[in-house]
């Protein structure tokens, strides 16, 4: 077990847009400094100069409490090697209750900071510093993360889009929208919507320029002729339609929106390029693209939330409950409850599934997830426990920088070999 370093100060910052303040306490919980610093490089200067007039130096620095793991402030107090706890908003409500022990709930910066402060004073074993990951990963982080928004944000595009187009315009749909369609976001769609807003500028549109439309885009499986024929059919069929004004209009409003989808669908691309190119330049790049089921889009992504910082989680069963992969038991009398975990990371949760739904296209994970659903487990219950089997071992192979290796991940049981 890691021997945290007893520091004699301790400090906290109640951070704020514009202004942030310091409270410094010592081991009797009382306050020896505050100050109130801007939201610039001056204030941060000032702040270096508090906490060396009061013991920080580079071997033994000074413990920071705040309640926000982002910002300029917190990225440059991470950059002196010092640990960074952020608390829980919540968390430091309850705080501040015990610390004043009244019903005024009067609240005021200077004592949030002193409370924070006090915080780590008290209870600095209950909380976890933000972890000591590398340039590298953090910028991995960034990118993963954005990649992750931006494709949540093109659907929701899409949805729009298709609401829309729903209401006066359901050739389209019916062209590209559905099983075994292109889809609303390819560019197929968008060229030719954007040429053929409304019904009636699609029913006009003579043969060769769909033609000319489709060569602009990837071509169709089925060969360009037949692709036309089939779209000229669709746009041409009889179909009901809005009065020819407020079908221009609507027209004009779907312009609108493809054009808000096409700046979506470009953003999912240029930072997928981005991101695939800061992973691929990490050295737990090559171990974790190893295991079946990761890609290096979805590779990234579980590394942006797990880091590379190898004293973050404290063995394989602390990653595991961070991405929710284990269950929880809950018991109180006769009562025995074991329930998925709700309180997780929620994106790495999300990539955990997907990572194990197409891992089961492979060969070892396959048979451990049917013995699972064998032994009445639902389908999500049985690929949550196959992402806590892949986890580990993920867990194992960055510890001691090994690759994936089928045979010893899913091990026949003895008592299945027999």
């Amino acid at each position: 077990m890691e021997v945290q370093e007893l520091s004699a100060i301790y400090c906290g910052i109640d951070w704020a847009e514009g202004h942030h303040d310091i409270a410094l306490v010592d081991q009797d919980g009382t306050q020896v400094a505050k100050l109130r610093i801007s939201d610039d490089s001056a204030g941060f200067h000032a702040l270096m100069e508090l906490l060396a007039r009061h013991g920080d130096t580079a071997e033994t620095p000074i413990p920071v409490a705040i309640e926000t793991p982002r910002g300029l402030l917190v990225a440059s107090l991470r950059a002196t090697g010092r640990k960074i706890y952020a608390i829980n908003p919540l968390a430091a409500a309850r705080y501040r209750d015990r610390d004043r022990g009244s019903v005024s709930r009067a609240k005021s910066d200077a004592a949030d900071a002193r409370i924070l402060a006090n915080i780590l004073r008290t209870d600095r074993h209950a909380h976890r510093p933000l972890p000591a990951d590398s340039e590298a990963v953090q910028a991995v982080a960034v990118l993963a993360r954005a990649h992750q928004d931006a494709i949540w944000d093109r659907q929701q595009m899409i949805n729009r889009l298709r609401s829309h187009l729903r209401e006066y315009y359901p050739a389209a749909l019916v062209a590209f929208h559905g099983p075994g369609k292109t889809g609303l976001d390819s560019p197929r769609a968008r060229v030719i919507l954007a040429a053929a807003p409304t019904p009636a500028d699609a029913a006009n549109l003579t043969r060769s320029q769909l033609r000319a439309l489709i060569k602009r885009t990837a071509r169709p499986r089925c060969g360009i002729d037949t692709e036309v024929e089939r779209l000229r059919n669709i746009f041409r069929a009889d179909s009901l339609r809005q009065l020819p004004q407020v079908e221009l209009a609507l027209g004009h409003q779907a312009m609108a929106l493809i054009q808000q989808l096409d700046a979506a669908c470009n953003s999912v691309a240029q930072l997928a390029a981005a991101t695939e190119e800061a992973f691929l330049a990490h050295p737990d790049a090559g171990i974790i693209t190893s295991f079946p089921g990761l890609s290096v889009l979805s590779g990234a992504r579980v590394l942006a939330e797990i880091g590379d910082d190898r004293e973050r989680f404290a063995d394989a069963r602390a990653v595991k409950a961070y991405s929710g992969a284990a269950p929880v038991t809950r018991a109180s009398g006769r009562s025995h409850v074991v329930v998925a975990r709700t309180v997780k990371n929620q994106r790495l949760a999300a990539a955990g599934y997907m990572w194990a739904f197409a891992a089961l296209r492979t060969e070892a994970p396959r048979p451990h997830y049917d013995r699972r659903r064998a032994g009445g487990e639902r389908h999500t219950a049985a690929l949550r426990n196959l992402f806590n089997k892949l986890l580990g071992c993920l867990y194992h192979c960055l510890q001691n920088r090994a690759h994936y290796d089928p045979d010893r991940a899913f091990a026949v049981p003895l008592d299945l070999a027999a």
